[in-house]
């Protein structure tokens, strides 16, 4: 759904913060849905936040403009990353094959020049289209903290819940 659950938010915002004491950040949201990410990161020492949608019919209904410097309308898996300090994949990866989603990992770790956070359901969680959009379909319904740690390479830092784990990739430069 274009919302997610509240489960790791919290840690992934110290997380950034974290990354952030040094000075501001750039970060990169993608599939941002109503915008949870922004909201959850202000009051940070964010530079720009850009978020990446697949469906354009949110940027209005949502109104991620007034949230975001920039909004790419684009599929995570197809569009150019802009290169970023901070890339986040906010509950997106389950909306695709897990080749895709390993591939898409591969890409925000190029992108990205401090971290890539990934926030993925690690039970069974199905879902069909919400809002029209066929986006919302959990490809993959099924993905275990296990099998994150085993398809995603360089994970460090990791957080789970009953629903949701959060997984830190840090860029080394």
């Amino acid at each position: 759904m274009p919302m997610s659950s509240a489960e790791g938010k919290d840690w992934t915002r110290d997380r950034i913060a974290a990354l952030a004491a040094d000075g501001p950040v750039s970060v990169l949201d993608l599939g941002p849905g109503v915008g949870t990410y922004a909201k959850l990161l202000r009051g940070l020492p964010v530079s720009r936040i850009t978020g990446l949608e697949a469906w354009e019919p949110y940027v209005t209904t949502y109104r991620l403009h007034e949230y975001y410097d920039e909004v790419i309308v684009g599929d995570a898996r197809t569009t150019d990353l802009p290169v970023a300090d901070v890339v986040v994949l906010g509950d997106i990866v389950e909306h695709m094959t897990r080749d895709e989603g390993v591939e898409l990992w591969r890409r925000c770790a190029d992108a990205a020049r401090l971290a890539v956070y990934l926030s993925i359901p690690i039970v069974h969680y199905p879902q069909h289209e919400i809002e029209g959009n066929p986006y919302e379909v959990h490809v993959e319904e099924d993905w275990s903290h296990e099998d994150v740690l085993a398809t995603f390479d360089g994970i460090g830092a990791t957080w789970t819940g009953s629903e949701v784990g959060v997984y830190e990739r840090l860029i080394s430069v």
